[in-house]
């Protein structure tokens, strides 16, 4: 019973006191081949696994996409669960097992890709080149 309780006592101090970190990139003012933005970043938390996309149309790109679908807001923003493979950073795959898209970054480089897959065919096109990367180490 006394084992017992040290046991608890010991596990609950180090899991109290475990200071666990994450990284998290974030890439600001990146610029898009098709498209302009007034804001458009990318925020990469590596510990949870997630890419945020924050962006906001400029009239002109605002209107055009408003033409053909009424619910495009002018302030964007969608969340995607990502993974590390081979120094990438990858999103989970969009779309059929035989054709599939992915957003492709890699550290401490401001090129954004995407990455389409036909039948086991890769291209890679580049989407977007951000002008500030910004990482931070956060503790919790």
């Amino acid at each position: 019973m006394r084992e017992n309780k040290f046991l608890i006592f010991f596990l609950s101090f180090f899991l109290i006191s475990f200071n666990s970190q994450s990284e998290i990139i974030v890439l600001k003012k990146c610029d898009h081949k098709e498209d302009s933005f007034l804001k458009n970043e990318y925020i990469l938390n590596l510990n949870e696994l997630i890419m945020t996309r924050n962006y906001v149309y400029n009239e002109k790109t605002y209107q055009k996409y408003r033409v053909t679908d009424l619910s495009v807001k002018k302030k964007n923003s969608y969340v995607r669960n990502i993974y590390l493979e081979d120094g990438k950073i990858l999103t989970l795959k969009h779309g059929y097992p035989q054709f599939y898209t992915q957003i492709l970054f890699e550290k401490d480089k401001p090129e954004i890709f995407v990455k389409a897959v036909l039948n086991d065919v890769e291209s890679l096109s580049k989407i977007s080149t951000c002008k500030i990367i910004e990482k931070f180490d956060q503790e919790s």
